[in-house]
């Protein structure tokens, strides 16, 4: 385990201090979390939902990793929040997910933490691009872990409608950026995702979150995305957490009756806290049994 103060020395760039040949001048918002004191188990690298960011509720997921002894990393998506793009546009997943892998690799390999067990979190849509950039990871990578599940199905109730894609298909990717499509649950507030009514304030008073009609382009690659991702399950070969809520649609690992889509970010206390001791006692335990990242881990 390495100290909590070994940290990397500063950089301009997250890569270094030269632009790459080919910067693309892109800028994605990025977090560190740190434990306060004692040594650091390991790196756990997370990614937010749709239309949200790593601020505001989400980084009480963060801070709750670095109070178990984790040094945590985010980085918000390409058009969300304050990163570059149009709000509310995530019209090519591949490169909202290589924009935050560059970055999370540019720590998982430094000094600090290359010998350590890493893992990779996403939430919701966030786990979709988790689950991409685990795939698309170069070979020589070593991840220790996934948690928790992305994105795999569109619920029938967010689905867009094909009629509507196919007719703004037409279009010849004009009508990408868009922001017409029905919500149907997409915007925070809108359905089922968040229980508590309090949290459920707090999340929409976010001045960050994009609060507009999905974007045409958006949910193209939603659809595209999720249906590569099932076909790629085959490839993970770590092991993975899967948490859901039972009214949340789809299949699970570990079931909470009763909760809904955000377990961690929009349930009450007492089960947010359940939650979150679930998937403390999986890591840890994997940290245990896996040990340094130089150590491979087995499919679950």
């Amino acid at each position: 385990m390495a100290p909590s103060g070994e940290l990397p020395p500063a950089t301009k760039y997250f890569w270094g201090d030269t632009p790459e040949p080919d910067d693309p001048r892109t800028t994605a918002i990025t977090h560190a979390f740190h434990p306060l004191s004692g040594d650091v188990k390991g790196a756990v690298f997370m990614t937010h939902s749709y239309s949200s960011d790593s601020s505001w509720l989400f980084q009480s997921i963060a801070i709750s990793y670095a109070r178990w002894g984790y040094a945590v990393f985010c980085a918000d998506l390409l058009g969300q929040s304050r990163s570059d793009s149009l709000r509310g546009y995530l019209g090519d997943m591949e490169a909202a997910a290589a924009a935050s892998l560059a970055f999370f690799l540019s720590v998982r390999t430094s000094g600090a933490y290359a010998a350590l067990p890493a893992f990779l979190f996403g939430e919701s849509m966030g786990g979709a691009a988790t689950l991409l950039m685990y795939l698309r990871s170069p070979p020589a990578t070593r991840w220790t872990g996934l948690t928790p599940p992305p994105l795999l199905i569109i619920p029938d109730g967010m689905y867009p409608s094909r009629l509507r894609l196919f007719l703004y298909g037409l279009l010849f990717g004009l009508a990408d950026t868009w922001a017409v499509l029905p919500d149907k649950r997409m915007v925070v507030g809108k359905g089922k995702e968040i229980k508590d009514p309090e949290k459920l304030r707090v999340i929409a008073s976010n001045p960050r979150a994009y609060r507009g009609a999905p974007r045409v382009g958006t949910m193209w690659e939603l659809v595209r995305v999720t249906e590569l991702l099932q076909d790629s399950l085959g490839e993970v070969t770590v092991p993975f957490l899967a948490v859901h809520g039972t009214d949340d649609g789809d299949k699970e690992l570990i079931l909470y009756e009763g909760m809904h889509h955000s377990l961690i970010q929009g349930e009450p206390d007492e089960n947010s806290d359940r939650v979150l001791a679930d998937m403390r006692r999986w890591i840890d335990e994997r940290v245990r049994r896996y040990g340094p990242a130089g150590k491979e881990a087995p499919a679950p």
